[in-house]
């Protein structure tokens, strides 16, 4: 099956403050992010024409953007707005928008001060990251060489360009080997994510994820928590020791691409989806579309 390419596609990108033509959405080849990674970006779902948790999302994007020294040129409500606008102005129902700021090609040099700030967004039509079949069977990983860095090494509670090179190079080899995704190690040995979500694991009767001190606090993991703590789910906070996987019967990963996506192997240890995963699985499925009622429901009270 072939792929459309990323940059040859009908539709537009909202590129510093108006809409583009896809194609014209370009960059110049100098720019200080493709050197240097300055860049940081957001992934957001689009469910039933609405963006889910759009505003937390944008609030991060400011946070990782000052945590890499530097300044969004709009405020999170405008940057919101022009989410907004563009999932309409493409047609999305159900999709995926993508943020990104980056310095530009101001200054070339590891000093950037005057670089120049952009941002852009594009929102496309995507189904889920993994199939439905490999959902339904659990995710196949293996552990990766890479660590996630110290937060004394790299700012890691951003989600910045750079920290992704790992996970790239972590879901290739995973993904050559004939693996769905990779399990990455922190700094210290201890369990911390896969290449680009988080992990849970359920252990007794109990929820256990690791402790986001060295990795980015997923919005996807929150809500999860949350769900499983209405669900009358105890979830534990804290550093995994790898060999604890072995108690669990359990796991699964959560992210916006993600979602809830069960895991039936990693590296040496064996899990069986069960009814946890299913459970969660449907209570995030049903509160991702939870704001898409209430609204078609006030709408049609309205009318």
């Amino acid at each position: 099956m072939s792929l459309l390419s990323f940059d040859d596609r009908d539709g537009f990108i909202w590129m510093d403050g108006a809409m583009a033509p896809w194609r014209d959405a370009q960059v110049h080849v100098l720019s200080h992010a493709l050197h240097y990674a300055s860049a940081v970006f957001e992934g957001e779902r689009v469910y039933g024409g609405k963006i889910f948790k759009l505003t937390e999302h944008t609030e991060r994007l400011r946070d990782s953007a000052a945590l890499l020294d530097f300044e969004l040129p709009y405020s999170v409500a405008e940057i919101d707005a022009a989410c907004e606008a563009l999932v309409a102005k493409n047609g999305i129902v159900d999709g995926y928008v993508r943020p990104i700021a980056w310095r530009g090609s101001g200054m070339m040099g590891v000093s950037a001060q005057n670089a120049g700030v952009h941002v852009a967004i594009a929102a496309w039509e995507w189904p889920s990251y993994f199939s439905p079949e490999a959902r339904m069977k659990g995710l196949r990983m293996q552990v990766s060489d890479w660590r996630r860095p110290a937060p004394d090494t790299a700012p890691t509670a951003s989600k910045a360009a750079g920290l992704y090179m790992i996970c790239t190079l972590s879901k290739h080899k995973a993904e050559a080997a004939g693996y769905n995704d990779a399990l990455m190690y922190d700094h210290r040995g201890l369990v911390a994510e896969a290449t680009g979500a988080n992990i849970f694991f359920l252990m007794g009767d109990k929820l256990h994820t690791p402790t986001p001190d060295c990795f980015l606090d997923g919005i996807t993991r929150r809500t999860v928590i949350d769900l499983a703590r209405r669900e009358g789910i105890d979830v534990v906070e804290r550093h995994i020791e790898p060999h604890e996987m072995a108690q669990a019967s359990e796991a699964f990963l959560t992210g916006t691409a993600v979602e809830v996506t069960p895991i039936s192997e990693i590296g040496d240890y064996r899990f069986t989806p069960g009814q946890l995963s299913q459970t969660l699985m449907g209570a995030y499925d049903a509160e991702v579309r939870r704001s898409d009622d209430l609204t078609a429901l006030i709408s049609t009270s309205a009318a």
